[in-house]
Parts: C-alpha cells; sequence; structure tokens
C-alpha cells in the first residue's frame, strides 16, 4: 500500500535517503482511480528500495503547490530530495517501472 503523503509529513518523506515516488490525485479524477492500484502495486514491488506514496491535492495543497502541480494525476520522481522526472496523466505500469528503474 502507498504511504499517504500529506503537509504535515512531506517533509519527513522529502529526507528520506531512498528515491520518492509521488502519485498526485483527486478524488473526483477518473484517471486518478485508474492509476491508484498500479501506484500501489507497485510500492509493494520496490518496498525498501523506493518509497511510494499518493498525495491528495485537495488535503497536500501545500505539497502540490511546491511542485506546481497543475493537472492531475501528475506523478513525480525525486532523487537525493530532487525532482529527477514527472509524468503527467495516466500511466502504464510499465511506464512507471522505467521511471523508477532509472533511479535506482
Amino acid at each position: 500500500m502507498a504511504l499517504k503523503i500529506n503537509n504535515e509529513n512531506f517533509a519527513e518523506v522529502q529526507g528520506q535517503s531512498l528515491p520518492v515516488v509521488i502519485d498526485f490525485w483527486a478524488t473526483w479524477c477518473g484517471p486518478c482511480r485508474m492509476v491508484a492500484p498500479i501506484i500501489d502495486e507497485l510500492a509493494e514491488e520496490y518496498e525498501g528500495k523506493v518509497v511510494i506514496g499518493k498525495c491528495d491535492v485537495e488535503e497536500g495543497d501545500e505539497v502540490a503547490a511546491q511542485f506546481m502541480i497543475r493537472n492531475v494525476p501528475t506523478i513525480i520522481f525525486l532523487k537525493d530530495g530532487k525532482q529527477v522526472a514527472k509524468h503527467v496523466g495516466a500511466a502504464t505500469k510499465e511506464q512507471l517501472k522505467e521511471k523508477i528503474e532509472a533511479m535506482l
């Protein structure tokens, strides 16, 4: 299961030594619901290697603003606390795995 990321815990998540993947989503977003199970599967597959979480843009509005999230779903990839990749819109598991593997 993916980690729930919000304004309160983001600094701790960003400070991790592992690469971080954040799925920015919203409850009213159809494509976000399509990506959600993929994010959960990846969180299980990469447990201990990559921190994978979800940030509801309405609950994590400060985090979303920090990354200038304008559309959902948007998935960002962080390494050493810095953004190294971004995917806007629905994505396949293979597309996301490719970006994750590039960070490892």
